[in-house]
């Protein structure tokens, strides 16, 4: 009797009729909603009401939460996830007993629609097919096809999970292993088991897999582990190493290799724990400006300057530090300038001070690279300490013909992120704009004061 309910629950093949689906449903739902009231209650003395439970909206919820711990909103998500597998997998088999396709099911992944989902699936009676029929061959094949596809899903998100709680949360490293081994490693094992039990179509293996890669990264955003900033500049490279591995994994499921699941879905967290540590080169950015403006007048603005105006660059709208403001303690080497960011200040004492010609500095603190997007507040994953710092900057004033003066900015940094030939890219966008933005508001000072 246990094990036809547990099969009922969170397998693929019993049957699940509108009576079954819509009494467990409401069960489910009831006891889910038993659970959240009663830990938000306990924890954080909040009365969580049937409004709370069913909105999809994550910033309600966070305002509800504002004063509870902050582990809270992620062991409810914790708690959910069996919920979310009961909910998919019955709606699967009630949109196969209902004679609707079964990827109807992937609905329930969506707020609010997975309400409508549900409701909707408790209202078309069963659907027979005579056995041998076009019909009936069609709805198993699809079924079969869905539960191969969800298993992968599943075997995604373990790997990712795995992966990012020693890789990056263990040895506090973002290694080439983590970005192009994870990646390959779900695409091959979702292909491999999307085709271990029927042959299927190239297309729909990749397709798997991307759906596997990014699922995986959205379940680490779901459980607080990384931010959307970071898993969306990882995605592309992502998406085109699961490629291979999806093909590959098509491959030994036709061969069939590697019989058991397990391993393969243990080795690549295993192989992250024992990774040697890369030792990150430096790297330079320099921008050029031309001032109409003799360098007497530009030095002033450039060894400190007043509020910049807020930023309109999509960039740091989207969360990067944007400068905002310098300013400086002393004169001469040994003074300590600051240079204020929307994420903090960073700490810069001179070590070159030359006189309307050259200001260099060292960076010896640094506030975070960016906020990131969370459904959460206040996440601090680790990429933001130290993984992307500036080392070492400098302003070089040159005379020009004219009056003018020839303004360079120079930052020194690190990216210790691997592989360094993708992360780099992202690093010296986001290093150019801070200059262009800096560079830009000391013309529109030094040009403004020499005009009066």
């Amino acid at each position: 009797m246990l094990e036809r309910r547990l099969r009922l629950l969170f397998g693929f093949s019993e049957p699940v009729d509108r009576g079954t689906y819509f009494r467990v449903g409401l069960g489910l739902t009831m006891l889910k909603y038993a659970i959240d009231a009663a830990l938000v209650a306990s924890v954080a003395g909040i009365l969580w009401t049937p409004f709370n439970y069913l909105t999809p909206f994550w910033t309600m919820r966070q305002a509800v939460l504002a004063d509870a711990p902050s582990w809270l909103l992620p062991l409810m998500v914790v708690i959910a996830v069996p919920f979310l597998w009961i909910g998919v997998s019955m709606s699967m088999r009630r949109a196969v007993d209902a004679g609707l396709p079964p990827s109807i099911a992937l609905l329930f992944f969506l707020p609010a629609l997975n309400i409508a989902l549900m409701l909707f699936l408790c209202l078309p009676p069963s659907k027979q097919y005579a056995p041998g029929t076009f019909d009936a061959e069609r709805i198993a094949q699809s079924k079969e096809r869905f539960r191969s596809a969800m298993l992968g899903v599943a075997a995604s998100i373990g790997i990712g999970l795995l992966s990012v709680l020693v890789g990056v949360y263990l040895k506090r490293q973002y290694s080439t292993g983590f970005f192009l081994g994870v990646p390959f490693t779900i695409g091959y094992i979702s292909s491999y088991i999307y085709n271990q039990d029927a042959d299927r179509s190239t297309r729909e293996s990749v397709s798997v897999a991307l759906a596997g890669v990014t699922i995986a990264a959205g379940a680490m955003v779901v459980f607080a582990l990384e931010g959307v900033l970071c898993m969306g500049m990882a995605m592309p490279l992502a998406w085109a190493i699961a490629w291979p591995g999806a093909i590959l994994g098509q491959a030994m499921a036709r061969k069939g290799a590697m019989p058991t699941r397990l391993g393969i879905v243990l080795l690549m967290p295993l192989y992250l724990g024992f990774e040697p540590r890369a030792v990150a080169p430096s790297h330079e950015v320099t921008t050029v400006l031309e001032i109409n403006a003799p360098p007497e007048v530009v030095w002033r603005h450039v060894v400190s300057f007043p509020d910049l105006a807020p930023p309109t660059e999509r960039l740091f709208r989207a969360g990067v530090a944007a400068p905002m403001r310098a300013r400086i303690d002393g004169h001469g080497v040994g003074a300590i300038r600051y240079c204020d960011f929307t994420t903090g200040s960073f700490v810069e004492p001179i070590t070159a001070w030359g006189e309307n010609q050259l200001l260099a500095f060292d960076i010896t603190a640094q506030a975070p690279p960016m906020n990131e997007l969370s459904p959460y507040p206040d996440i601090h994953p680790p990429h933001l300490d130290g993984y992307f710092r500036a080392t070492h900057g400098e302003f070089r004033l040159t005379p020009l013909p004219g009056g003018r003066t020839r303004l360079e900015g120079r930052t020194t940094y690190v990216v210790d992120m691997f592989p360094q030939a993708y992360w780099t890219m992202p690093a010296r966008a986001i290093v150019s704009a801070i200059h262009t933005r800096v560079l830009y508001h000391i013309q529109t000072l030094a040009e403004e004061e020499e005009h009066r």
